[in-house]
């Protein structure tokens, strides 16, 4: 499964996605892109995921007929992990 990162999603929850590939959208300089044309872009380079933060997403686009998953984080830091 291809996932791309948006601006904001913690980095550190790539190596758990084992098996994936994981992108972030500032490495393609997709990062200046508003939500639509970053969703368009993310469909036509064949995402199949988007891992976002941004929980306003679902109001300010249309997400109806879209070929990607939206994965809203609902914080966007991740707490310390527990030491042994």
């Amino acid at each position: 499964m291809l996932i791309l990162f948006d601006q904001g999603t913690p980095r550190s929850i790539a190596p758990r996605l084992r098996g994936h590939t994981v992108e972030e959208a500032m490495a393609r300089g997709w990062d200046r892109l508003s939500n639509g044309d970053l969703l368009h872009a993310a469909e036509e380079a064949g995402f199949d995921v988007l891992v976002t933060t941004d929980k306003n997403i679902r109001y300010q686009q249309n997400l109806k007929g879209r070929r990607i998953a939206i994965i809203v984080l609902g914080n966007s830091q991740r707490p310390a992990e527990p030491r042994f």
